[in-house]
Formats: structure tokens, C-alpha cells, sequence
């Protein structure tokens, strides 16, 4: 599958790293705005992936939580924050293990 519209909605801390690598349609925001961008952009059917804070899955409604980890397309992951905990898994790996791309190579060029 190929990525060409990719989303971004979460912190400032989170959204900026992905649009200085290039992501164009990053949206800052938190809580039920980041959630009501989220529902949003869902609906345009436009985006082949959605990524998100990993903070907003817990203020999701359980029907939209549904919807975000059955889709398709969109495909919806949920980003941790930079320096969340040791157990979770860093956004370059993430990145690495999902869609194939690593960020620590792409930071040098």
C-alpha cells in the first residue's frame, strides 16, 4: 500500500517532528478538538493513513475507538509521545515496524 496522504493530529511536541520530515497535514490540537479533526478527517475518506497521540485513545467514545482500530483506509495508529516511557515504543520504530520507513535515516538527509 503506498502512502501518499498521510495525517498527523495530536501535541504540538508530536505533530512538529512529522511535518519537519515532510508530512504536509499536520494538526495540532488536544482533546475533544484533536478528537473532532480526527472524526473529521476519517469522514474525507481522503487520508490512506491517520496517525494520532497516543494520549487521545483514552478520551475516545468506544465507537469511534471501534472505528479507528478496525479502518482500512484510513489506516489509524496511535503515536506515543516523544519521551513517553521506557515501555513504549519509540516513534522511530514505530515508524520502522508500520510503515516500513526509518526516521533516523532520513534525519540526515
Amino acid at each position: 500500500m503506498e502512502f501518499d496522504k498521510i495525517a498527523v493530529v495530536g501535541e504540538r511536541e508530536l505533530v512538529l517532528g512529522f511535518k519537519l520530515i515532510g508530512i504536509h497535514d499536520v494538526f495540532i490540537a488536544g482533546g475533544q478538538d484533536a478528537i473532532g479533526r480526527f472524526s473529521e478527517l476519517l469522514n474525507t475518506k481522503q487520508y490512506n493513513l491517520i496517525m494520532l497521540s497516543e494520549s487521545l485513545r483514552g478520551q475516545m467514545d468506544s465507537n469511534l475507538l471501534r472505528l479507528a482500530s478496525t479502518s482500512l483506509k484510513p489506516i489509524v495508529i496511535f503515536i506515543p509521545m516523544p519521551g513517553a516511557g521506557a515501555s513504549q515504543e519509540s516513534v522511530e520504530r514505530l515508524a520502522k515496524r508500520i510503515l516500513g520507513v526509518d526516521i533516523a535515516s532520513l534525519k540526515g538527509a
